[in-house]
């Protein structure tokens, strides 16, 4: 004997549990399967714990994908205003830390627990360490053999998310149901992920590792101006983070050290005032001491500005603008905060989130290759592609 229900969601993340309230408001019967023990581990983990829930600048400019104009109608019928009215529905303090990323003032349980609330209020049933062995069309909808025994629904949505960080439970499930209704899967990578770098450069920037400061990363035609942050793997923080999501195997980095200052007219003028000070006093000005110094001994700029010629200081002053540097690779899904790629959104509808030839299949969130920047995006696409699905599933 099967179970029934209206709607079976695959996926107890932001964006499953986001459509189940949404379809269990309309009445629908719904049930959220997952294989975790817990429902929303990659909430509880975001944004360092605080969960930055969403960004008041958001467009679908801050999208990447292979078919961009598809997550244009999802964001403009469900905006962060609508989100940030819910979460003001439920009391939670949030707070603005950088220009339009919105926090969690206490802890990112209190967007856990919102939407468990919300499922709760709108009748819906989780079942959690529940295995999915089959997914089968039957008749006019989904028949699902489980660890949890069998159900059926008429429509079933994926929301199994993406490849990154397994630890989470991350993995090619949803892809897998793709590929079974024959949907494209757009090639996937790690995305806002830290990138690793070749030894030698490693172990000259490894004693660095902690120290952070603004940038102006450049690849590929993409430019972030953002906190760069040394490890001892390499190099990450959200600049390098956000570049990571357009950069490619064997691609450089640009990186302008000193984004807001004249370094050429700085370097000829300390010439001309300071002539027995080293560069790495200039640098000290707008540089963390310890990387000035390392930097400088990096470039081997160890002479007093009086023995530097003008070619010399300009270039100085090309390295400092365009430092390039060509990473050995990422630190991959392990520590991705998103996946790149995914389920080719041509195969569906962008009212509605459902396979245009396969009649109650629904795909949303991270599984889609729809893949935001970082700073709250991703989740602003979870509630919109979430409720587009719910408001019809």
């Amino acid at each position: 004997m099967s179970s029934i229900y209206d709607v079976i969601i695959i996926g107890a993340g932001a964006a499953g549990l986001m459509c189940a309230s949404t379809a269990g408001y309309r009445g629908r019967s719904v049930l959220v399967l997952d294989h975790a023990n817990k429902p929303g581990k990659k909430i509880l983990m975001s944004g360092g714990g605080r969960c930055n829930f969403t960004n008041l600048n958001n467009t679908p400019a801050n999208f990447l994908s292979d078919n961009p104009h598809f997550c244009i109608s999802a964001l403009k019928r469900y905006t962060p205003q609508h989100f940030l009215e819910l979460v003001d529905r439920h009391g939670i303090e949030h707070e603005e830390k950088a220009v339009g990323q919105l926090f969690c003032k206490n802890s990112a349980k209190d967007i856990l627990n919102l939407l468990l609330t919300e499922c709760d209020w709108a009748d819906v049933e989780l079942k959690m360490k529940t295995n999915i062995d089959s997914v089968l069309s039957h008749g006019n909808g989904y028949h699902l053999k489980t660890s949890s025994g069998n159900f059926q629904c008429e429509s079933l949505v994926i929301a199994s998310g993406g490849l990154s960080i397994p630890t989470m439970g991350a993995s090619s499930f949803g892809y897998g149901i793709a590929k079974q209704f024959g949907l494209n899967i757009i090639p996937t990578s790690a995305a806002l992920v830290p990138f690793t770098l070749p030894p030698q450069l490693k172990e000259r920037l490894a004693p660095l590792a902690g120290v952070s400061y603004p940038v102006e990363v450049s690849c590929n035609g993409a430019v972030f101006r953002e906190p760069m942050l040394i490890t001892h793997r390499g190099l990450s923080g959200p600049a390098m983070l956000q570049i990571s999501s357009f950069w490619h195997p064997g691609d450089a980095l640009r990186i302008n050290l000193l984004p807001s200052v004249s370094v050429s007219d700085g370097l000829y003028e300390r010439r001309r005032t300071k002539p027995h000070s080293h560069i790495h006093h200039f640098l000290e000005e707008f540089l963390p001491k310890r990387f000035a110094k390392a930097f400088c001994d990096l470039q081997q700029w160890n002479k007093p500005f009086q023995y530097c010629q003008n070619e010399d200081l300009k270039a100085i002053a090309e390295v400092l603008n365009y430092w390039e540097v060509q990473p050995a690779g990422t630190e991959g899904y392990r520590t991705a905060e998103v996946t790149l790629g995914g389920v080719d959104t041509r195969d569906l509808s962008s009212k509605t989130m459902s396979v245009r030839n396969q009649p109650g299949l629904f795909f949303i969130g991270e599984v889609l290759d729809v893949t935001g920047h970082l700073g709250g995006h991703n989740f602003q696409w979870a509630w919109a592609s979430g409720v587009a699905a719910g408001q019809y599933a």
